[in-house]
């Protein structure tokens, strides 16, 4: 087997591997890791279910994908920021609006961090948060129904990576800017002027706590860093949320050179809490801004689309004690707080150790005023590096990029460059095991890793490179994930299954907290579509103008109306179709021949609707897509579009059913 991935990480002219002792970074094999009853212990018997959901993001697909662990089947990709012709999503009229923005319709973006919700610092199984990264937004999937039902965009960002975390009861959900830009209101000047005129601006979402809805509550105007991930506070520090930060240097050219140059970029502690406080005493600006605020209406099966026009703005250089930076080896990935919130972890991507850092510590340290000159002219207060450590974990491996935790005292950091996880102890910082991983991990999740009580049990590899893991699909290749198991002082490899898009990152929940409250249809009396047909006697076909409505009914196993004259060329039909199925599992689809969008699955009790413009003089056949019945294939019907000076009226019907007559 050949073992092909990174040995060599040259930065700003320095190559890492040798400053480590290392002799290599290719990983062990695989017989040496593996548990001798691996299979056993990821089987899931026909008719069984996994005990964990585990939700990834799709990455450049701009999905995220729902997978059962411990068996690593894929049981559902949850449409977000991309169309999805699977299901109509993006394509219906109804869904259309979802993936609107400041830009007009987008449909397509890189999703990157699933965040679950949260009560008293422990999943609560009831949302899902996670961030576009391309054009910035914050997406809220309701795990009743595994639905989209909110999309916010982010104003005055330009790269929403550091995105979204939420704090200890979902108050806030919280994202960042990867790349500084002028803010909107000045947002036309020089690259050269980076230093001048770029910020960082991080966005506070309120969420409310029965419903979920988002609304973005504040801004904090920050230096014009790049901010990569975060994590809040829980316990002591529940109150503050901690960045990381690289390109402390401000570079807007060649950033794998000009942005390392530094020994230390920070960790960036917020006190969100104040931050809040100085809000609700009129502290914040009101400043221009256009974004775009989606919402999902489960009674219409609609959403409706909002631009917003301004923001409330609070610049941190104003007001001492919100922020503080916190010096931190060498281009942080990530910054991770212990189940306890006393202890933050951050991992320096071109590091050779793992600073633990305190948050007593780093409060006595403000209070004593233990800050030092960093030649930065951001009027932001850092803090000495000696005054708020803990401790540093010392020879870890090689491009240390992410930390989780378990419930024993135990922290697990994943390995870039070295292709490894790395299970450490807390409390001493003494490494306790490795396991290589194939190939290049970089996050890496363990079930409830950012809750007070972890979960534990595995920790899942989320890998950069596949190579030769699985059967070749030619140049383009599956992304690949793997399970392993923690409950031992040794960690063993169970299981490799394949990903969708690339999975960045992804969150474990036990299944229980999800399915307890899941929606299996959609009761029809409680539908209040606009164009919703109730019944097939609500069946009926109207035209206004060159608009035409098809009021359309779907139950096993016959569309109605399924014969439609008077169509004209020219016409913008409308087919209004709603599912009068009232039970589990029997969606039912729609299609017309030459529909430039897609289909519609309709979930029972639903309405959805599809837009459609004959471009030519013809008989089209439609169809549901979805097998519901063995009649399935018979559930079909034909739509006659005419010349445009046919005055030839709208007509509609179903045939007599022989077997009912008798």
């Amino acid at each position: 087997m050949k073992m092909k991935f990174n040995c060599l990480w040259v930065a700003a002219g320095i190559t890492v591997v040798t400053a480590m002792g290392f002799s290599g970074c290719k990983p062990g094999k695989v017989s040496q890791e593996a548990d001798g009853d691996a299979a056993e212990k990821v089987y899931v018997a026909p008719g069984k279910y996994d005990e964990l959901y585990m939700f990834a993001s799709g990455g450049f697909s701009g999905q995220i994908a729902a997978y059962g662990l411990p068996s690593g089947r894929l049981l559902k990709v949850i449409p977000v920021f991309s169309q999805n012709p699977e299901n109509g999503y993006g394509y219906s009229e109804e869904t259309k609006p979802m993936l609107n923005t400041s830009h007009g319709f987008v449909p397509w973006d890189d999703t990157h961090h699933p965040q679950l919700s949260k009560t008293n610092g422990q999943d609560d199984g009831r949302w899902l948060f996670i961030n576009g990264n391309n054009t910035p937004r914050i997406a809220r999937i309701n795990l009743a129904t595994f639905k989209t039902e909110e999309i916010i965009e982010l104003p005055n960002v330009g790269g929403n990576h550091a995105s979204p975390f939420c704090t200890e009861n979902t108050e806030y959900i919280v994202g960042n800017t990867r790349f500084s830009v002028p803010l909107d209101a000045n947002s036309d000047v020089s690259i050269d002027s980076y230093k001048q005129n770029f910020k960082g601006a991080a966005s506070f979402i309120k969420v409310d706590k029965d419903k979920g809805t988002m609304n973005l509550a504040f801004q904090l105007v920050i230096p014009g860093f790049n901010y990569d991930l975060a994590r809040a506070g829980k316990g002591v520090s529940k109150d503050w949320i901690f960045f990381s930060t690289y390109n402390t240097e401000q570079a807007n050219t060649m950033l794998e050179v000009n942005a390392s140059q530094r020994d230390k970029d920070f960790v960036m502690a917020v006190n969100w809490r104040k931050a809040e406080q100085l809000i609700a005493q009129g502290k914040g600006k009101k400043v221009p801004a256009r974004y775009a605020h989606n919402v999902w209406n489960e009674e219409t099966h609609s959403a409706t689309s909002t631009i917003k026009k301004d923001v409330l703005m609070l610049d941190v250089k104003d007001y001492p004690g919100i922020v503080y930076y916190i010096p931190c080896p060498k281009s942080p990935h990530g910054a991770d707080v212990d189940p306890s919130g006393e202890y933050i972890v951050a991992s320096g991507k071109l590091a050779a150790v793992i600073p633990v850092f305190s948050f007593k510590k780093m409060l006595k340290a403000i209070e004593s005023k233990q800050f030092e000159d960093q030649g930065l002219e951001t009027g932001i207060p850092v803090l000495k590096y000696a005054a708020v450590l803990e401790g540093e974990v010392e020879k870890p491996g090689l491009g240390p990029l992410h930390t989780e935790f378990d419930s024993e005292g135990y922290a697990y950091t994943s390995m870039f460059v070295s292709s490894e996880i790395v299970k450490w102890k807390l409390s001493t910082r003494e490494i306790i095991d490795r396991i290589p991983t194939y190939y290049s991990i970089g996050h890496l999740s363990v079930p409830g890793g950012d809750n007070k009580k972890p979960y534990g049990k595995y920790v899942v590899a989320l890998n950069k490179i596949t190579k030769d893991r699985y059967l070749s699909t030619g140049p383009e290749l599956t992304q690949s994930a793997q399970l392993i198991d923690i409950t031992g002082n040794k960690m063993k490899l169970l299981l490799d299954f394949p990903t969708i898009g690339e999975p960045h990152y992804a969150q474990s929940i036990p299944a229980a907290l999800v399915t307890k409250n899941q929606v299996k249809f959609f009761k029809l009396e409680d539908n209040y579509h606009p164009y919703v047909a109730k019944s097939e006697k609500d069946a009926r076909v109207v035209r206004k103008g060159n608009r035409v409505d098809v009021y359309m009914t779907a139950i096993r196993s016959h569309l109605a109306p399924d014969n439609i004259e008077g169509i004209k060329l020219g016409d913008e039909v409308y087919f209004h179709l709603t599912n009068l199925e009232q039970d589990w599992d029997v969606p039912h689809g729609f299609a017309v021949k030459g529909a430039n969008t897609a289909e519609l699955l309709v979930m029972p009790g639903e309405t959805a609707t599809l837009k459609w413009v004959p471009d030519r003089v013809a008989m089209f056949p439609f169809y549901c897509t979805d097998f519901c019945s063995a009649l399935h294939q018979e559930m079909s019907g034909y739509i006659r579009v005419s010349p445009k000076s046919s005055t030839l009226p709208i007509s509609y019907k179903i045939g007599e059913n022989p077997i009912a007559k008798k």
